[in-house]
Formats: C-alpha cells, structure tokens, sequence
C-alpha cells in the first residue's frame, strides 16, 4: 500500500516532488519534522488543489453547458472555450456542481464532529442535512432538519445561520446557478435524514460532488471498499439507478488512491477491482474501459474521442470523460479545457477532470488565469484546509503514533461546523 501522501507531480514527464530534499547530514529530529512539514504541505497542495481545481473546471465549462459544439466554436473561435466567459451574470462563475461539493465536504466534518460529541446519526444523515441546506440556498426555503434529525415545525428563529454554520452564512452561496431537477426533487421528497432516494436517475449529479470523501478517505487510509461504498451511499441520496451511485463510488476510490501517491493509471487499477465486485458495475466499468481505450488511441484529440466516451449528462459518462482528460492531459488548464469543449454537461465534466488533477498535481498547478476571478475562491480554500485539518484531527496522522487530538482546533471546529 502506498504512503498516505505520496509525491505530487506537476505535469507528466516533471519530476515528482516529495520528501527527499532534506539533507543526509541532518539529524534524525530534523529529518522527522522536515518529513512531517512536506507531508502537511502536499497534503494541503492536494485537498486545495482538488476542491480548487473542481471548481475551476466548473466555473470554465459554465458558460457551454447547454450548447452543442459547433455552437461553442461560432461563439469562441476554432479552438472553442479557453477562458472564463461570462455565467450567471459575472466572470468565474460557479455552479451547482461546486455548491453540492462544498457541502458534501461540510457534511463530512460534521459527521466526524457529531461522532465526537456523542450525538446521534450517521455520515449519510449528516451529509443529507448539509444537502437540505445546500436545497435551501436554492430555493429559500428554511433548512428542515433540527438537532436531532427530526423535521422542524417552523423555520429557526432568525435567518437561521447561526445555527446551520459556517459554510451557509456566506451569501454568494445563496444563488440558483442550475441545479438538477432530481437532486432537487429527491430533497423536496426526503423526509428521513440517510434515506435513499426513491427515484431512478442515473444523472451526474451524484458523481459531480463527491471528491470530498476520496480526499477523506485516502488521508485517513481507509480500504477501498470502504471508500467505494460510502461514495455510493452519499450519491445514492438523490439518485436512485444503481450506476448512478457506483460511478460516484469510483470517483471517491480513485482521488482516494491518487492522494494516498497512484498516478491515475494505477489508481484506476485499484477503481477495476473495486467495480469486479459489484453487482451492478458493467457500466460503470465499461464507461472506464472506453475512456482508457480512447486515450492510449487517441490522446491528442480530444474532439474525436470525447464522443465515443459520452456527453457526461449520465454518471458514468460523465465519469469516463473526466477520467480520458486526466489521462491525456498536458498540464491542468489542458485538461479543463479539454474536458469543458464539447456538446454535453460541460461544467460537470470539467469539474471532474479539475478535481483528478487537482488532486494529482496539487493547487500550484492551476494557473493564475484560472484561480484570481473564480467565485468563491478564499471560502473554497478554506473548506478545503478545514477538510485536511479534519481528517488529522479525527483519525490521527497515520504516519505519527503520538498524535495527540487537537483541543483547540476541535473548539473552532465545533463552532464552524456544529456536531448536527
């Protein structure tokens, strides 16, 4: 099994970079904490840079999510969208696909501050009340659930934030930027924190925002399986076709074994397993394999090979191209733009293949172009450290048997992202 935190790479054919800079002659305690340092610091470079890089990719493939490819050349030229374009009424524009992400990631550090606590729950019910808040910042409507799961009577007193947390409080999360009709329905529907939805979509709305449990999972060390069935259980939440949740699943297993040092190949290896298991996996696999076909055939042209992978409005489509662009890649802003020019779900697409790379080749990756005008950008940064910080402080370093929990970081913890 790879280290938890392998080196991260900034580009195919860069030498990795990693924790072997320190000099032989320094003393054992100072090797040590050099170690410790580099591990922190690519650990932050690789949470920041997927939560960052998703978003960018998103906020890139905004403004074509509904036009068909010779539409996208007419309005940017012959080499399609390079650039922010203007979305939802401003440059950099995020969309549901971010939104959803940051809160499947709020969700997660309340679930592990719920569990200290010795509240009541589970992960699900607390990742599907962090959704119900998402819900509430696109339509309005009060959060419904309380403190202890069950419905509320009457929306809180006040606006409600105080209690729904940090995340939430801040207004530029409070717009409708194009949310999916079944991950809103299967929210109006739920009534019981965890429950799974009922419909049966297979829409890329599961997959979209589910790299917060890979970072997690791959940090802390968790098996695969384990790591698979989570993703499909969070997904599962408002999509109900089996591939639906599965694709989701696969995407949590590969950033998990792309942050524990796999390159995408080898992570993918470790995603095959994973799906041989699975019941319900042939298309999910079978999306993968076309992925993996079209970029040892033809990795240098994305436009031929992006239809013969899908148009990523379904989940394992979606996947699949996210996966050919991470293959293909020269750099990030390569593969984003890659993954964001063609006639199908865009931002979604484009958010995938930003957080595998983000992921992969860490947040001094993405360009300047890409991060200065990305909406959000400072509260997408600091969730994602929060998410690192989290995971040390839940679990423990895995690479230190004295860890000692953090009693002043659980304080600000407790007070950002209440135990509910």
């Amino acid at each position: 099994m790879p280290d938890a935190v392998g080196a991260v790479t900034k580009g195919p054919g860069r030498q990795p970079e990693g924790a072997h800079g320190t000099s032989a002659s320094a003393a054992p305690s100072s090797v040590a904490r050099a170690d410790k340092e580099t591990r922190k610091a690519l650990l932050r470079s690789r949470f920041v840079g997927c939560l960052v890089g998703g978003a960018a990719g998103d906020a890139l493939g905004a403004p074509v999510e509904f036009l068909r490819y010779p539409e996208i050349l007419a309005r940017f030229g012959a080499t399609g969208i390079t650039g922010y374009a203007l979305a939802y009424g401003r440059m950099g524009a995020i969309t549901d696909d971010t939104q959803m992400t940051l809160f499947t990631a709020e969700g997660l550090i309340r679930d592990g501050m719920r569990r200290a606590l010795g509240n009541r729950g589970t992960v699900e019910g607390l990742v599907a009340a962090a959704y119900d808040r998402w819900f509430s910042t696109q339509t309005g409507r009060p959060p419904r659930f309380g403190r202890d799961g069950g419905v509320l009577e009457w929306p809180p007193a006040g606006d409600g934030r105080s209690q729904d947390g940090w995340l939430m409080s801040h207004d530029d999360l409070h717009h409708r930027r194009g949310p999916g009709a079944t991950c809103l329905a299967a929210l109006e529907a739920m009534t019981v924190l965890g429950e799974p939805a009922t419909n049966d979509s297979k829409g890329c709305g599961g997959v979209m925002r589910i790299a917060p449990v890979g970072l997690v999972h791959g940090w802390v060390g968790y098996e695969p399986r384990k790591t698979m069935a989570l993703g499909k259980a969070l997904a599962a939440l408002t999509h109900g076709h089996p591939t639906g949740a599965i694709a989701a699943g696969a995407l949590a297993v590969l950033i998990a074994e792309i942050v524990r040092g796999r390159d995408v190949k080898e992570a993918l290896a470790c995603v095959h397993e994973c799906l041989a298991r699975e019941r319900h996996g042939a298309n999910t696999e079978d999306a993968l394999q076309r992925a993996e076909k079209w970029a040892q055939q033809c990795p240098d042209d994305p436009v031929a090979a992006i239809p013969h992978i899908g148009e990523g409005w379904i989940a394992e489509e979606a996947l699949a191209v996210g996966v050919y662009c991470a293959l293909t890649a020269r750099d990030f802003s390569d593969g984003v733009i890659r993954a964001v020019n063609h006639g199908g779900d865009s931002d979604s697409t484009g958010s995938i293949t930003g957080n595998i790379l983000g992921a992969l080749w860490g947040a001094e990756t993405i360009p300047a172009s890409l991060l200065e005008p990305l909406e959000l950008r400072d509260v997408i940064t600091e969730l994602a450290e929060d998410l690192v910080a989290f995971a040390k402080w839940y679990d423990g370093d895995p690479g230190d048997a004295s860890h000692q929990p953090d009693h002043a970081l659980r304080a600000r913890m407790e007070q950002k992202y209440p135990g509910y």
